[in-house]
């Protein structure tokens, strides 16, 4: 039996270095076929990704939405605009034997080739599930040597997970699940040739079912670099904040007595009392590797130091870029 082959679909609006960046680490890994739907044109990566081989370049510009969803057109908010576009991949025969659908942000981090990890599924395994880390943000008075990043995880089970985010972050960890600011759910690869699927951001579907028995890849984790500096998380706060992973009417963290706030809420009443002030000392205690988290953090076995080397896979895979 030959080695099933993997690939990725996402949905990007970035600048073109980090649509690289993405695209090289995962074409280093093996990833046999890569495929870009630019929710907003990159010119210099559109042009990088049609030269590559195992890379394909979607514009998604009105011309596309108005093939693609002719009733309604271009769905204004950017999840549903994600969905559409992986299963519009997936059913397209997208030359692999999984597909994982992933965002810009979201590195798969491997310990053994992932092609070796999902030849040992089950045959009736239609999705295998990765669990994130997130990123951390380098104390500038304690960096990580040169290269390296710090970053986060959880415990998968919610029980020993409340307790130890409570130890962990002792000012906030009330209102947050696993001491995450974005999702803890991870992400699927999903095996291809089904009839009926539809893939949404952390799940796939099959004929309107979830399917609620993904196979785990603990061998694989996935590396969310979404706070990974201040600056950065800063400029996403607010589209956040309206739009994103910190949207009103998202659930709160698993509390027993089921009064935690959820990060909508947590994040306005940080700023009604003490401003960016108050953001920045949450920023500080929860995703800065100070020597006092990255200590809680080893404590429960959730500190990981990770190289991802983008810069150079990117000029390897695109030579022409740099």
């Amino acid at each position: 039996m030959s080695t099933p082959t993997w690939g990725l679909v996402a949905t990007i609006k970035a600048d073109s270095t980090d649509i690289l960046n993405f695209a090289a680490h995962h074409l280093e890994l093996g990833a046999h076929r890569v495929y870009i739907y630019l929710d907003e044109d990159a010119p210099a990566a559109r042009e990088a990704l049609i030269g590559h081989p195992k890379c394909r370049v979607i514009l998604c510009d009105a011309g596309y939405w108005k093939r693609r969803a002719k009733r309604k057109g271009r769905p204004d908010k950017h999840q549903p605009r994600q969905t559409m576009n992986a299963t519009h991949c997936y059913n397209r025969n997208p030359q692999v034997d999984w597909l994982a659908h992933i965002d810009v942000d979201e590195f798969l981090w491997p310990d053994t080739p992932l092609s070796d990890q999902l030849a040992t599924l089950p045959d009736e395994s239609l999705s295998a599930r990765v669990r994130p880390i997130e990123a951390l943000a380098p104390d500038p008075a304690d960096p990580p040597p040169k290269g390296q990043i710090w970053a986060k995880s959880c415990a998968h089970y919610l029980g020993p997970r409340r307790d130890e985010t409570n130890a962990i972050y002792p000012t906030y960890g009330d209102h947050l699940n696993g001491g995450f600011l974005s999702h803890v759910a991870g992400k699927v690869l999903v095996r291809t040739g089904y009839d009926g699927i539809s893939l949404r951001i952390h799940n796939a579907f099959q004929h309107g079912e979830k399917d609620d028995t993904p196979a785990p890849l603990p061998q694989t984790q996935l590396v969310h670099m979404h706070g990974h500096d201040w600056d950065h998380w800063h400029k996403h706060y607010r589209f956040r904040l309206c739009q994103g992973s910190y949207r009103d009417g998202l659930k709160p963290a698993p509390m027993a007595d089921g009064v935690a706030l959820n990060m909508n809420q947590l994040f306005k009443m940080l700023e009604e009392d003490g401003g960016e002030d108050a953001l920045r000392a949450f920023y500080t205690e929860v995703c800065t590797a100070t020597p006092e988290l990255r200590e809680r953090l080893t404590k429960f076995g959730h500190l990981h130091a990770i190289r991802l080397d983008l810069a150079a896979k990117r000029a390897r895979e695109f030579p022409n870029m740099d």
